[in-house]
């Protein structure tokens, strides 16, 4: 697959996370946060959205673990995404900033 199919495929996951989202299905949006920053994670901006996207949702869900931990990451993207990045991570406060994981099944064709 090519860059221009993973920042398609990016696009996709943020609009039906969205989508999730505004019906207050957080754990579908969530999801679909998390594919998005699998497929965005080596694009400065794409990586950044993601973070903001779930940061919204913790806010929304008042998730409070959730919202601290966006603001780390937020940052984070921003200033590390261009030296290093863990591929597959799912980008939420429930996993480790660092830790790699295996990339999704459904997500692997873009890789």
């Amino acid at each position: 697959m090519t860059k221009l199919q993973r920042k398609t495929a990016f696009y996709k996951q943020i609009q039906l996370g969205k989508m999730a989202f505004k019906s207050s299905d957080f754990e579908t949006s969530f999801y679909h946060f998390e594919n998005a920053h699998i497929l965005g994670q080596k694009n400065v901006y794409r990586h950044t959205l993601s973070h903001f996207w779930m940061l919204l949702l913790g806010i929304k869900s008042k998730n409070y673990k959730e919202i601290v931990g966006q603001f780390f990451r937020i940052t984070a993207s921003i200033f590390f995404t261009l030296i290093w990045v863990p591929k597959g991570n799912t980008g939420g406060s429930n996993i480790s900033p660092i830790k790699p994981i295996p990339i999704r099944k459904e997500l692997q064709k873009y890789f």
